[in-house]
């Protein structure tokens, strides 16, 4: 028997051991990101979707202003105060959320029907629809929201946008945002 709990404890330093080594991959990946377009690939690469599947947005005064995707920029801000836009509730809340079946959960989706063709966006009819969602502030050492990182699955249906998130990625995307808070794009007086 002693035996058994030996090997299983070996097994445990080992699953910690590979547990450590995403969060420093993903902080080798974003700790030099100079600007958000290049954060944001990190994030597609780190989470194996595309481009167009990640959105950062900063928090000023009372919005949430877009950085990535830059063809959102000039559609618009979400208001911090938005009863129905998700990233506005993960600011207020400062909470994580997962959501694999995202098409039923109650959102603004007016960001979804602009074209992001040059991130390589499907110009095929109801391709772009966010079917899967990863939503967490960017929270600063103060406890400050300077904003939102969102990673999701697009396609048709479930089946089409790929593979359902995990804890696991849930985890690695709050470890990218406790690493995107100390880079100086983030902090709205920089720009």
């Amino acid at each position: 028997m002693a035996k058994s709990v030996a090997s299983s404890g070996g097994g445990s330093a080992a699953a910690a051991a590979r547990a450590l080594a995403p969060h420093a991959r993903i902080e080798q990946s974003l700790s030099g990101a100079a600007t958000p377009e290049i954060a944001c690939a990190a994030l597609a690469d780190l989470f194996r979707v595309g481009r167009a599947e990640v959105a950062l947005l900063r928090a000023e005064n009372d919005v949430l202003n877009f950085l990535f995707p830059g063809a959102l920029k000039a559609a618009g801000f979400i208001p911090l105060s938005s009863a129905s836009a998700v990233a506005a509730r993960t600011a207020s809340s400062r909470k994580v959320e997962l959501f694999n079946n995202f098409v039923i959960v109650q959102h603004a989706n007016v960001f979804e029907t602009i074209k992001l063709s040059t991130l390589g966006q499907s110009d095929k009819p109801g391709s772009n629809t966010i079917q899967k969602l990863m939503t967490t502030p960017v929270v600063d050492p103060q406890q400050h929201v300077l904003g939102v990182i969102q990673i999701c699955r697009k396609g048709i249906t479930q089946d089409d946008a790929g593979p359902d998130f995990t804890l696991n990625d849930l985890q690695n995307l709050e470890a990218a945002a406790r690493i995107l808070a100390k880079l100086p794009f983030m902090n709205s007086s920089s720009n």
